[in-house]
């Protein structure tokens, strides 16, 4: 899978050949089809809040959207490439979360950009049975990702 990554704010604290590599990492464990594409953008809270209202009528910046833009229920095309969507995220939402949480904020920015990936492909947590889905499905890959980065060192 490609990844077109901007960082519109956050330089500092957004590792981009790590994000590249986890969704490249994503997209096999999901067996998405290689020629797949999704764009990931790092923007600050200002943005992510006009975006939260404009698309969700939800105040205030939230941690990650995502717009998908092929449909998966289209199937996946053989011969070009598939368009995931768009993954936006705030990374001083996230940086606020990790610090809540306890952990390094590249464990968030991980987290954020499975969580997206997995709505661009059709997982949604709205039903109590779907959120148990794809939580299973983020934490099984985010643990295989973290053993994978782990074991290397």
């Amino acid at each position: 899978m490609d990844a077109l990554i901007t960082v519109d704010h956050g330089e500092g604290l957004i590792e981009v050949s790590r994000a590249e590599q986890l969704i490249a990492f994503a997209a096999d464990q999901l067996k998405l089809p290689a020629s797949s594409e999704v764009s990931i953008t790092f923007v600050a809270n200002e943005e992510m809040a006009r975006l939260n209202e404009g698309f969700r009528g939800k105040q205030g910046p939230t941690d990650v959207l995502s717009f998908e833009c092929d449909n998966l229920d289209d199937g996946f095309p053989q011969d070009t490439a598939f368009q995931a969507g768009d993954i936006i995220i705030a990374p001083d939402v996230a940086a606020a979360h990790a610090s809540e949480l306890g952990h390094p904020l590249a464990w968030e920015i991980d987290t954020l950009l499975v969580h997206g990936l997995l709505h661009l492909i059709g997982y949604d947590h709205l039903e109590e049975e779907e959120a148990q889905v794809m939580e299973g499905l983020q934490d099984d890959i985010l643990a295989s990702w973290r053993q994978g980065i782990e074991g290397g060192r």
